[in-house]
């Protein structure tokens, strides 16, 4: 059993992390992390509004009975040595000051963009590019760390990474289009989702959003040669939205790829594709990494999100597309706060663990 902390335990995220590891074959939460506001209390207490007596608890799941007594430690106070793990779920400007001292003993898993786009960091899609947990080699050897910082990446370009990653292999991928529809709960509490702004609307803009996709999808399909990855060669474009919808990011997805394939053919090497999760046993992974649905109204958020308990991409809509060369168009759904947060993270772990990196 790996003894793992959760650090930002109290934050959105932070919650969905004890909710997936509650219960865990492979792992055991043994320290709880959080801002200097909360340590000191239990996680019961760290909850509770000190005003109302509100507790500040976000997930569908109640909290685990086992948590609620948990002491509270202050994050830049934890002692990573004694754990296997830390999965951090803190904002970009605390992870660059808090993970890599982390990582100088003990494994990182982050959900934060602030190490996704250097050259020896991995952002690990398990089944996409197991491949590239090598380069954390690398990456030990350059930072003198025992540890080391792997990314989880954004939410919406998971889904999109995990549908082009059979057609890649399969057919080859020139051109993407994307355009996002994207769930509340992507956003947490932060301005552009507040009820009268997204209420009868439709927000055009996320912030840094477009870039995120962009880059994260050409590094997480490249390859890996001589301890580095080469992006992708595929010309990546895209629109991000939000919606008024609670729960799983709706992507419509054009694409043009080098070999003709037809929708039928792009279908089997979708519904054929586990990139190797079924050999593994992973605890996480789900019976089928993407759904291809024939109904001409699916997916849709509400039905298709909790696929596979949020851990499968849900396809369909498949069918040629005539404005580009070997073209194909189709509408996914990926749960951004299961596969697309916590729950992929933990999914990246069990990787990491089965690989021998923890």
């Amino acid at each position: 059993m790996h003894r793992v902390g959760i650090v930002g335990a109290t934050g959105i995220v932070g919650q969905q992390f004890l909710v997936a590891l509650d219960k865990h074959p492979w792992f055991q939460v043994a320290a709880l992390a959080a801002s200097e506001r909360s340590a000191g209390k239990t996680y019961g207490e760290a909850l509770r509004d000190p005003r109302t007596g509100a507790v500040r608890w976000y997930c569908e799941e109640p909290p685990p009975a086992w948590a609620l007594a948990m002491p509270v430690v202050e994050a830049a106070k934890l002692d990573a040595s004694s754990l296997s793990l830390v999965f951090s779920a803190v904002e970009s400007d605390q992870a660059r000051e808090l993970e890599p001292g982390f990582a100088r003993t003990t494994p990182v898993i982050s959900t934060a963009s602030a190490f996704r786009y250097e050259e020896d960091v991995p952002i690990i899609v398990p089944g996409v590019n197991n491949g590239h947990v090598v380069l954390l080699e690398r990456q030990r050897k350059n930072r003198g760390w025992k540890g080391f910082i792997t990314a989880q990446p954004n939410c919406t370009t998971i889904g999109l990474a995990i549908t082009l990653k059979p057609l890649q292999d399969s057919f080859g991928v020139r051109t993407v289009l994307m355009t996002s529809m994207q769930a509340l709960s992507g956003a947490g509490r932060s301005p552009g989702v507040l009820a009268f702004d997204i209420l009868d609307n439709v927000i055009p803009f996320i912030f840094g959003e477009e870039e995120k996709v962009q880059r994260e999808s050409l590094k997480i399909l490249g390859r890996l040669k001589n301890g580095s990855i080469t992006p992708a060669d595929i010309a990546v474009s895209c629109t991000c939205t939000r919606v008024n919808v609670k729960d799983g990011h709706t992507e419509s997805v054009f694409l043009s790829t080098a070999k003709p394939c037809d929708a039928d053919d792009a279908a089997k090497a979708m519904s054929e594709f586990d990139g190797g999760l079924h050999e593994l046993e992973l605890p996480s992974a789900p019976e089928h990494m993407i759904v291809v649905r024939q109904d001409p109204y699916r997916p849709q958020p509400r039905l298709d999100r909790d696929t596979e308990g949020g851990m499968a991409t849900v396809v369909g809509r498949l069918r040629a597309d005539t404005a580009l060369p070997n073209g194909l168009k189709y509408v996914l759904v990926s749960h951004n706060t299961r596969m697309g947060a916590a729950k992929g993270a933990v999914l990246a772990a069990e990787l990491l663990a089965k690989t021998g990196y923890l």
